[in-house]
Formats: structure tokens, sequence, C-alpha cells
């Protein structure tokens, strides 16, 4: 996640750069250019974080997602057990009769 910000950042740093000096002699362009870069970095940093959140969220629900099944696997399988148990103790007497 680190790089990704660290990509947006060197890009967004290089293509301000570019457009600063290119723009120099028109300094209220250049202003505005600045502003638009800014405000969709801005915008673009916004939307990593908020993407960072979810993966966070996700992660977490699926975690529990996790916990939830392995739960329900191991009554399951306690289940089968006492099932088979009390299916054992049957049969030998059956067997007997």
């Amino acid at each position: 996640m680190i790089e990704i910000y660290a990509a947006i950042l060197g890009a967004s740093i290089g293509i301000a750069g570019m457009s600063v000096s290119g723009f120099s002699r028109r300094t209220s362009e250049s202003r505005e250019a600045v502003i638009r870069l800014s405000a969709g970095l801005e915008s673009i940093a916004t939307k990593l974080e908020d993407l960072h959140q979810d993966m966070k969220a996700e992660k977490v629900q699926a975690t529990a997602d996790r916990r939830e099944i392995y739960e329900r696997l191991n009554d399951h399988g306690n289940r089968i057990i006492v099932l088979e148990s009390s299916r054992a103790r049957i049969a030998p007497d059956q067997q007997g009769n």
C-alpha cells in the first residue's frame, strides 16, 4: 500500500513540477493547473484511503466468516462423533438379539 502512495506521490510531484515549469510564463494558468492537480491528487488519496479501509473491513469480515465456518465444522464434527458412537453402541446390541 505504501508503494502505491509513493508512486502516486512521485507521479504527482513530477507532473506538478513539469506543469509548473511549463506554465511559468502564465501565472494565472499555472495557478489553475496546480490547483487542479492538487485537487485531483487529494481525490486520488481519498479514494485510496477509502479502498484501504474497505480492504481492512473485508479482511476483518473474512476472518470472522472463517471463524464461524470453523466453529460450525467443529460442531458438525462433534455431532458426527456422537452419532457414530451411538450407532456403534446400538449395532452390537442388535447383533446379540
